[in-house]
């Protein structure tokens, strides 16, 4: 298990991306565990509701085929997530062919407390979910990266393929609209 790095501003990406380059397996390994969970949280925040795992493997497989190309003008994990949320567009425009639903749906999100502290995050968790299911998709994919994943909006530009500008009045208009349905 890979525990967190003090020196988490990339440069153990960096050397791992090195030591894979240079053939140890070991380093894929470690890349992965550094960065599954966050590409699982992002793909459900994505509106993936099933084979999420399917689709972070496919990500890191994409990842690798290309890692030789990989430029470190962005963190490692931005270019993950702008990977995964290509092929989370990919699947939406093939099922959309097939004439399939390719709405959100609701995620139930358990938390490891008492019953009532159970309730009341459920309960929060839906009238977010509702919120963020009123959002626009761009809304909802920067809303995402800033409040749950923590990116800059350089980042967050990076991965969407817009610029900072945009960025920041999408997730200025999804924290409007989350905020005046939670007041409703």
């Amino acid at each position: 298990m890979i525990h967190a790095d003090p020196r988490d501003d990339g440069s153990v990406d960096g050397e791992l991306i090195e030591r894979w380059k240079a053939g140890d397996e070991r380093a894929a390994t470690a890349i992965v565990e550094r960065h599954v969970d966050a590409l699982s949280r992002f793909a459900v925040r994505l509106g993936v509701t099933e084979d999420v795992d399917e689709l972070v493997q496919e990500t890191f497989i994409r990842a690798f085929g290309a890692l030789e190309s990989f430029r470190s003008d962005s963190s490692l994990r931005t270019w993950l997530f702008t990977i995964e949320r290509r092929l989370v567009i990919d699947r939406r425009r093939a099922q959309a062919r097939r004439g399939q639903d390719v709405g959100v749906e609701d995620v139930h999100l358990a938390t490891e407390y008492d019953a009532l502290d159970t309730l009341v995050a459920d309960e929060a968790s839906r009238r977010i979910l509702e919120a963020m299911a009123r959002l626009t998709r761009m809304q909802r994919e920067v809303f995402t990266l800033r409040v749950q994943e923590g990116r800059s909006y350089r980042e967050i530009a990076e991965i969407l393929d817009t610029t900072e500008g945009s960025a920041r009045v999408h997730y200025h208009n999804a924290i409007r609209a989350v905020k005046e349905f939670l007041d409703d």
